[in-house]
């Protein structure tokens, strides 16, 4: 039969192997290299079934897919905002190595520096293997990189459709507003890109295919069809933990760090009656959009690929919906990292779930392994492979997270530290605090467990990126304009 060195040493190989043999090769090369599937969500928190994140969480068909794979409970994202976070993952490489703390244009990312500009993005590396490549929607932070795919579906510009006036929120810096809008789920960019990767599905392939979906809900504004809000009727609704001194131990700069002067605060949304009807918009945004999650595994199910095709579901970072007095993502804390990750193997069915830290910069070397590509030298993340396979393998891993140069959290699954470039820290012990509202570092009796968690801490911390920017608040947009003079 034909081999692996064929297939993965590109078109020379192939053309040799089908002339030496008497047999449709590509299609031996579709039974012998998995697909894969990858299904994005932006600002996907842990309101999902499986993570059990809010109990008004209706998800029936993100609950289908942890059905058949693993659910990791302690996912985190390399960055807790969408630019650095999708440019970390799709490059293999932590924001510390390469300079991109904020948002990056598309085409900007490989000038951010050396190593970016060496780098390979994830879907080349599929393509430069033999596979089809195909995505549509937001998969790096505007749309794709050119090049990045064979076939690109495109996206939408923004995250409308928006009504003619907002409805409840009027800071035109942010697309923070809810409510019931437009009235049908075919107006919603969303269901555009559901239907165009089950026809992608319905196709022959002649190739082992990686195909991306990039979905925009439930990214602000918390707007889709008034069922989806009817689905969560506003007096069941269940609010987040919050704890209105809950800052008053932290150092000052995790304040300047998450100053979000554009966003409302959970004062503002319990004095103007809104928590509720906040938590409902978000809800129904998930909600609507595990729908069009649905539409695209029912067509896998009914393709010819069903039963080789690993499938891969991820938010990009975690979003806090009051928590902390916060309705944003852009914080080091666990509600702004913590994110879904689900993983199918191909060819399984089994439900598994795994409580080790892991981070979504795992995913570029964990893909390539699983579909029996030569790993990628200068990945730098972590082949979560051995978790698939037994969840509670051992792990000596922690999962990072960075928010500008020198800023960083360590997940494992007890603790969370959070060290600042001044040298300022937090700790939190999750077995006790699960909300983190006790600030733990400066007590003695931590110091040791302080001492085996900055071991975690990368060693490189590049300069913030040119190519890069943030202007969220004056701390970001002080390094972001020092930073492109």
């Amino acid at each position: 039969m034909i081999n692996r060195r064929n297939f993965i040493l590109g078109g020379a190989g192939v053309l040799a192997a089908s002339a030496a043999y008497k047999f449709d090769w590509l299609t031996e090369l579709k039974k012998e290299y998995p697909n894969v599937l990858m299904l994005i969500v932006d600002d996907l928190n842990d309101w999902i079934g499986p993570l059990g994140g809010h109990p008004n969480t209706k998800t029936p068909n993100i609950d289908r897919l942890a059905a058949q794979g693993t659910v990791f409970t302690n996912a985190h994202a390399p960055a807790p905002l969408c630019g650095p976070s999708r440019a970390s993952i799709m490059t293999g490489l932590a924001p510390s190595a390469t300079g991109i703390y904020g948002h990056v244009r598309d085409n900007d990312i490989k000038s951010a520096n050396d190593k970016a500009a060496q780098s390979i993005f994830l879907s080349e590396y599929f393509k430069q293997h033999g596979y089809h490549t195909a995505g549509v929607g937001k998969i790096f932070h505007q749309r794709v990189a050119d090049g990045s795919f064979d076939v690109y579906g495109g996206r939408v510009k923004g995250f409308g459709p928006y009504p003619e006036k907002r409805f409840k929120w009027h800071d035109k810096r942010t697309n923070t507003d809810w409510g019931p809008f437009p009235e049908k789920d075919e107006q919603m960019p969303d269901y555009d890109s559901a239907q165009w990767l089950a026809n992608q599905l319905k196709q022959q392939h002649d190739k082992p295919f990686f195909m991306v979906g990039g979905f925009l809900r439930p990214h602000v504004p918390w707007m889709v069809p008034k069922k989806w809000f009817d689905l969560h009727p506003v007096e069941t609704l269940t609010l987040p933990p919050y704890l209105k001194n809950d800052l008053d131990d932290v150092p000052d700069i995790a304040k300047r760090v998450t100053e979000l002067p554009m966003m409302p605060t959970t004062e503002w949304a319990l004095e103007n009656g809104e928590w509720r009807n906040m938590v409902q918009g978000y809800l129904a945004s998930v909600s609507f959009v595990d729908a069009c999650i649905g539409t695209v595994l029912d067509a896998l199910e009914a393709s010819d690929y069903a039963n080789n095709t690993a499938v891969v579901l991820w938010g990009d970072h975690g979003y806090q919906i009051g928590e902390k007095s916060k309705f944003a993502k852009m914080a080091l804390w666990e509600t702004a990292t913590r994110t879904p990750l689900i993983i199918k193997p191909p060819k399984s069915s089994s439900a598994k779930v795994s409580d080790r830290p892991v981070s979504l910069l795992d995913l570029y070397p964990t893909l390539v392994k699983m579909c029996g590509l030569p790993a990628n030298p200068a990945n730098q993340g972590n082949d979560i492979t051995p978790l698939i396979t037994n969840p509670n393998a051992p792990w000596q891993h922690a999962a990072l997270t960075t928010y500008g140069p020198n800023n960083h959290a360590v997940k494992t699954e007890r603790y969370r530290y959070i060290r600042y470039e001044d040298g300022s820290e937090e700790l939190y012990d999750h077995q006790n605090d699960q909300q983190e509202w006790q600030n733990l570092a400066g007590d003695v009796d931590y110091q040791e467990v302080i001492a085996s968690l900055k071991a975690h801490l990368p060693q490189e911390n590049e300069k913030w990126s040119a190519v890069s920017y943030y202007e969220g608040n004056a701390y970001f947009k002080q390094l972001s304009d020092k930073a492109s003079k």
